[in-house]
């Protein structure tokens, strides 16, 4: 698949970089999928991210958000066990998963339970930017 080059539009698109920015960092998420993950939505402004990181420690894993984007990354630490697998279907790589947030998206918490790693979102929105009844005089 090619990508495409937005850098031409840069100088004709004043105020635009942030959606260039959103364009090209969605095209280099390409990570195979791995590992797998839930986007689910718990109520009208929470949402919650599962992310299958089984033989991940607490320790191995770390978590960060940048410019509305949520890195989560994995590394083994040490060497792995030499094992003799018959057949090996768990994946045991270390791996980088980005996210891109929503404009005012913040991150409640984590908390890894039984091989799932859980991300807490909540939608905060200013009351600037929630609609508001107008009176009628």
């Amino acid at each position: 698949m090619r990508n495409p080059d937005f850098s031409p539009l840069y100088r004709s698109a004043i105020g635009f970089d942030r959606l260039f920015n959103l364009l090209e960092t969605g095209q280099s998420q390409s990570n195979g999928g791995y590992p797998p993950y839930n986007v689910e939505l718990v109520d009208e402004n929470q949402y919650r991210i599962a992310i299958a990181v089984a033989g991940f420690s607490e320790q191995e894993l770390d978590i960060t958000a940048h410019d509305n984007l949520l890195i989560v990354k994995g590394a083994h630490v040490g060497e792995p066990a030499a094992r003799n697998y018959l057949y090996q279907g768990i994946a045991e790589r270390n791996f980088e998963r980005k996210f891109q947030l929503a404009e005012h998206i913040q991150i409640k918490g984590a908390n890894l339970e039984n091989g799932l790693l859980y991300i807490d979102l909540q939608r905060i929105v200013p009351e600037t930017m929630k609609p508001r009844r107008i009176e009628i005089k």
